[in-house]
């Protein structure tokens, strides 16, 4: 494995973090904000990244582009539809906006009109997107599904095992993204916020579970490019290993990354109007999506 990203990679790695710093929420009101939201969907739409995987992108693509959304907490539909483009490719395309169901609910679904899921058998199902529920992360709405879902095609054991692992690769790079947002909230608040004269960032108190944070995070990136790479170059049952590893990882590590993220910023850290707790809604929400099992890894992590 060649752990360098290519020219080609690198750019869409910055393509995706300057929109995701130029329109994605800079405060909690902006989430309320719909001039900001359309904008922000016309641009996503604009780039084709919903469509990456029939676009033949790499899961370590996919990735990138899905950390840095996570890390700006871009907050339209992305993963969803990424995960239901890979599904589309070995069945019947469907029209209009699509996104992936999971446990009985279309996820990142606002502004979706249709859903795809995956069943035991391998079969691809189709579904129409009923009405918006609430969730506990403002960045991603969920919705019911409008009737039952009928069969439009299958997959061979393999794809669909493959699938699987690029779901899980996926929202790792979600939890790593939103646990680097999160840290770098907390180190722009330590280096700003002062008490005795100094700024609370120069005392050990704050500096070191920081610099802790960011430990994490560089051993999340690690556990995840391999992931995402495997996702396309090893066998199946590697791919899938390595991705339940990486999202165990990376779930422990963001939550860690977001709780100390919100401790950092003390009082402010728990009102609704700080950022901090949105990076840890959605860790939270991300690391249930497919979510892995330690007894499902053939390895103990400490």
């Amino acid at each position: 494995m060649d752990v360098r990203l290519t020219a080609e990679q690198r750019q869409l790695r910055d393509a995706a973090a300057r929109l995701a710093a130029d329109l994605g929420p800079g405060s909690v009101l902006d989430l309320d904000d719909a001039d900001r939201l359309a904008r922000l969907e016309k641009a996503v739409e604009t780039t084709g990244w919903r469509t990456l995987r029939s676009d033949g992108a790499s899961g370590v693509e996919v990735a990138l582009v899905v950390e840095e959304f996570g890390r700006g907490l871009v907050d339209v539909p992305l993963l969803g539809p990424v995960l239901a483009d890979d599904l589309d490719r070995h069945a019947l395309r469907e029209s209009g906006s699509v996104t992936a169901v999971v446990e009985s609910e279309a996820v990142d679904a606002r502004g979706m009109r249709r859903a795809l899921a995956l069943d035991g058998d391998h079969r691809v199902l189709a579904g129409a997107v009923g009405p918006l529920i609430p969730g506990a992360d403002p960045t991603r709405r969920n919705a019911e599904l409008r009737g039952p879902l009928r069969p439009i095609g299958s997959l061979s054991a393999e794809a669909a095992a493959r699938w699987g692992a690029l779901a899980i690769v996926a929202t790792s790079a979600d939890l790593v993204g939103t646990a680097r947002g999160a840290h770098a909230l907390a180190c722009d608040y330590a280096r700003i916020r002062e008490q005795y004269g100094s700024p609370i960032g120069s005392y050990q108190a704050v500096a070191h579970p920081l610099a802790e944070s960011l430990a994490l995070i560089e051993g999340s990136v690690s556990v995840l490019r391999h992931a995402a790479w495997a996702v396309d170059e090893l066998p199946v049952a590697e791919a899938l290993s390595a991705a339940r590893i990486a999202k165990l990882y990376c779930a422990r590590a963001a939550r860690t990354v977001c709780e100390t993220a919100v401790q950092v910023h003390g009082g402010i850290g728990n009102t609704w109007e700080c950022l901090a707790h949105i990076h840890l809604r959605r860790a939270l929400t991300s690391t249930d999506l497919f979510p892995v099992r330690l007894e499902e890894i053939d390895c103990g992590l400490s």
